[in-house]
């Protein structure tokens, strides 16, 4: 594979650097930490809707740009450095490309064009306990077209205004059951609860239903097959967000060892700490290239996806876990403290790790899928 950003989406991504620079400071970013009933930037958000952001990937035909995936990766890299508190990724990556690649030609007309033009904030609400989902722990269902059941934790569900929930089509619970269902959040049988979470400014919620009307999103009992499909497509798209704010953690930890004198020397003299910069370096490195084969795979619709994918998601997610863990370290104690931004990172980091899936999900899954190519 030979990959690379075109110079226009090189371009795009240099000015979304300053536009993020100028409109998401870490300010911004601890106005919404610091406010608990302020669960997003809407200030933010809308100047990211202004300048067509969330319109990127969307077909002209549904109110969207119509550009493609890679200039959607770019964006993604940069809302990551900036830690951007708003809902984009669960708008976006996901229910976004839910609605395009299994929506009715009825279906998009309906819901894109309020999600390109940010009047509605999507979500997907998946799991049910803690752990990966599985057939046997999805209890929620929908008869008649009356959905009812819990979700949690739901990416962005506070304050999402339409929601693809994935539910049992019968009483039976397996992989031939599951379908997916479009249910708009303002109705009597959908009920809200914001869940205390390890970085607010990207807040996760329980939702319980209770016969709310829902209307089917593609074949019914294909949900497992589709779900599968949508996150490999998400996880290219995390793992840029993630490959993101772990460059700007080393470069925080660089520059504070630089800055920081300690027996006369700068404390990056040390080789203790060089050696943790090192392998700061490392991983965000192998993380990128990864993302480039994901970006790469992504693109092209390639058979290669779910590896790529995986592999994305796993080296990303371990680059930005290890580059703010480190950054805390290599700033001491201040490191520790409020006032400096080290935790902004490592908060960010962690909710990202689990906002897909476990870890270890998916390592299964790069595992299973390197397996079946070596047998085809």
């Amino acid at each position: 594979m030979n990959f690379d950003f075109s110079d226009d989406q090189k371009l795009l991504q240099e000015q979304a650097r300053k536009f993020l620079t100028d409109k998401c400071s870490r300010k911004l970013v601890r106005s919404v930490l610091d406010n608990n009933n302020n669960q997003y930037s809407k200030e933010l958000w809308q100047q990211v809707v202004d300048m067509g952001w969330t319109a990127t990937a969307i077909p002209e035909e549904y109110g969207g740009l119509g550009l493609g995936m890679l200039e959607l990766c770019v964006i993604a890299e940069e809302l990551g450095r900036s830690l951007a508190p708003i809902p984009f990724s669960s708008s976006i990556y996901i229910f976004a490309e839910f609605l395009k690649a299994y929506g009715s030609d009825e279906q998009k007309k309906k819901y894109l064009p309020k999600i390109a033009s940010g009047e509605f904030i999507g979500s997907f609400a998946f799991p049910e306990t803690k752990g990966s989902p599985r057939a046997n722990n999805l209890n929620s269902k929908v008869e008649n077209n009356k959905l009812s059941g819990k979700k949690l934790p739901v990416s962005d569900g506070q304050v999402a205004d339409v929601l693809i929930v994935a539910a049992n089509s019968d009483n039976n619970q397996n992989h031939n059951s599951l379908s997916l269902y479009i249910v708009e959040t303002n109705q009597d049988g959908v009920k809200e609860k914001l869940l205390d979470t390890l970085d607010p400014t990207r807040p996760s919620s329980e939702i319980e239903f209770n016969d709310a009307s829902c209307s089917s999103l593609g074949e019914k009992g294909e949900g497992w097959s589709m779900i599968e499909n949508i996150l490999n497509r998400a996880a290219v798209l995390f793992a840029f967000e993630q490959v993101g704010g772990a460059q700007v953690a080393l470069d925080e930890a660089k520059k504070y060892s630089i800055e920081r004198y300690a027996f006369g020397k700068p404390i990056g003299s040390f080789q203790a700490l060089k050696h943790k910069m090192a392998d700061m370096y490392v991983k965000n490195e192998l993380a990128k290239s990864n993302a480039y084969y994901g970006a790469w795979a992504l693109s092209t619709d390639s058979m290669e996806l779910p590896v790529a994918a995986a592999g994305a998601r796993v080296s990303a997610t371990d680059a930005f876990h290890y580059a703010s863990k480190e950054n805390i370290q290599i700033h001491g104690g201040v490191g520790f403290t409020w006032e400096y931004d080290c935790h902004l990172f490592y908060r960010r980091s962690k909710l990202l790790s689990l906002n897909l899936g476990s870890i270890r999900k998916w390592k299964e899954n790069l595992i299973s899928n390197l397996e079946k190519r070596n047998i085809t």
